[in-house]
């Protein structure tokens, strides 16, 4: 799911996406260390995936993911923080 697809679109806050994700029990998927500061100060959002690849085109990052894929599931299954850059997944 993407934020366009919210009731407040791209204007929803990060507080509402995690409260969202967490409840709904998703991944938050993002380029935002806004994110990463309020999953490792306060566990919130419980699972997140970083994006740390830059400048991407929105093909090539999907691209990337769905070649990285199987490694992403394997990493949330021991770490509920992984970053995925674009030759490398990690588990944190």
């Amino acid at each position: 799911m993407h934020t366009s697809e919210l009731a407040d679109g791209n204007r929803t806050t990060d507080a509402e996406i995690i409260r969202i994700a967490d409840r709904d029990d998703r991944t938050v998927v993002t380029k935002d260390h806004d994110f990463l500061d309020g999953h490792l100060l306060n566990d919130a959002p419980r699972r997140l995936l970083l994006v740390t690849t830059g400048n991407i085109r929105n093909d090539d990052l999907i691209t990337l993911i769905e070649a990285v894929e199987p490694l992403l599931v394997e990493a949330f299954v021991h770490s509920a923080l992984v970053e995925v850059s674009r030759d490398a997944v990690i588990g944190h």
